[in-house]
């Protein structure tokens, strides 16, 4: 598939994320995200007005689904919704369930590896599952825990070409990439490259980044939608 460019909207307040989003449109972002905090803050509401503002672009609602996968995926499709993410690490049952809902409400699955040990193997899981991505993440409190230590902070580009390799459908690579980083994925086979903290999110205040956003943003839509 052509690169896709996503922006992750982990913001706590929906006026800060229409705006935001606003201004990502305008740069050339492809997909909205909304993320954690926003949907812990918002919940549905949030959902809804970024549907209402933006009646025509994709919305990843970012749940982590662990459990009750059937209804939270149908309350997000209903609220609009076009994908939902569910986590490697529920059940099994609830990975069918949201894959399910999926099906029945038309929306797509982004199955999301995150804390697996075996990351590789979790992605092909997920897909046999029936995802229709695959989220490989190195987590925030993981990727602070280690760095803490002294250690070298983890990447999603360790393994990025394992899992690419290991599935047949798109993978996303998320987790403190560097703009750098994050331009380069479509490299390692990974098309849907999502935008967030640091990049465009402050990863300490959870609001939106300080600087010329928009013209960072676009510059970096051009060159990863340069990519064939």
């Amino acid at each position: 598939m052509k690169p896709v460019v996503q922006i992750s909207l982990d913001l706590t307040n929906i006026d800060e994320a229409l705006v935001t989003a606003a201004m990502a449109i305008r740069a050339g972002v492809d997909w909205l995200e909304a993320g954690t905090p926003l949907i812990l803050a918002e919940g549905l509401h949030g959902v809804r007005k970024l549907r209402e503002a933006f009646p025509g672009v994709p919305i990843v609602a970012d749940l982590k689904t662990m459990d009750g996968g059937y209804l939270e995926a149908e309350m997000m499709a209903k609220a609009g919704a076009t994908h939902v993410v569910v986590m490697a690490r529920a059940h099994e049952e609830t990975i069918k369930c949201v894959v399910q809902a999926g099906s029945d409400f038309g929306v797509k699955v982004m199955g999301d590896n995150l804390g697996c040990p075996d990351m590789v193997g979790a992605a092909k899981w997920l897909e046999d599952l029936g995802c229709d991505y695959v989220v490989h993440h190195i987590g925030y409190d993981e990727r602070r825990g280690i760095a803490a230590q002294g250690k070298r902070m983890p990447s999603p580009l360790d393994q990025l070409r394992e899992v690419v390799k290991a599935v047949n459908i798109p993978v996303q690579a998320v987790g403190g990439l560097s703009l750098e980083q994050a331009i380069r994925c479509p490299e390692y086979g990974a098309p849907l490259v999502v935008l967030g903290a640091p990049l465009t999110i402050d990863a300490d205040a959870f609001k939106t980044a300080d600087g010329n956003l928009e013209a960072s943003l676009r510059l970096i839509c051009e060159k990863i939608h340069a990519y064939n």
